[in-house]
């Protein structure tokens, strides 16, 4: 149990309810007639749902173990991902609709960094940028530039992103996972 204020930091896990929640975001605030207060905006790990908590100086909580490592994304079946943790080579499986968004960028052969609570796997962490093959756009016409607007383009997962006019078929674009947006062209 810990119970210093300071350490309820940004990126930091605490366990409440037997849950992982991660702290996105903390604020302390210390007023002359009252005990300091620790807001904090948390991240469920399991659900991702959200939840806004505030610890009183005093408050005993609890620091959550939560590991990552490298894995493998390997195929997907009748609505299940299929992983292989890169260090001890076991397979594991998550359903789809827990990956929600990260699912559709999802390459056999990528690498992810597989988050793991208590020998369980919790989710799937994808790295910033990606690069993807275009499998279909509508062609380019003569004069279009960089800077000259954008149009619908289908990625190899099926994923469809805004890219500018010039990227054609068979083209590899780079694309933020976070935000889902063209980066360039790779």
């Amino acid at each position: 149990m810990a119970d210093n204020l300071t350490d309820l930091k940004a990126g930091r896990v605490v366990k409440l309810n037997d849950d992982p929640y991660v702290i996105t975001w903390s604020e302390f605030k210390r007023k002359e007639a009252q005990k300091p207060v620790m807001r904090t905006k948390l991240k469920n790990l399991k659900t991702g749902a959200t939840l806004d908590k505030t610890f009183l100086a005093g408050e005993n909580f609890e620091f959550a173990e939560v590991r990552r490592h490298k894995c493998q994304f390997l195929y997907k079946t009748d609505g299940e991902a299929h992983f292989m943790n890169e260090e001890t080579y076991e397979q594991f499986e998550m359903p789809l609709e827990e990956l929600e968004e990260t699912a559709n960028y999802l390459i056999d052969g990528t690498s992810v960094d597989g988050v793991f609570y208590e020998g369980s796997i919790i989710g799937i962490e994808l790295p910033p940028k990606m690069v993807f093959e275009v499998i279909q756009t509508m062609p380019g016409v003569k004069g279009d530039t960089a800077s000259g607007g954008s149009k619908p383009a289908t990625l190899e997962t099926g994923l469809v992103v805004k890219v500018p006019l010039f990227i054609k078929r068979g083209d590899k674009i780079r694309v933020n996972t976070e935000t889902g947006e063209y980066v360039e062209r790779a």
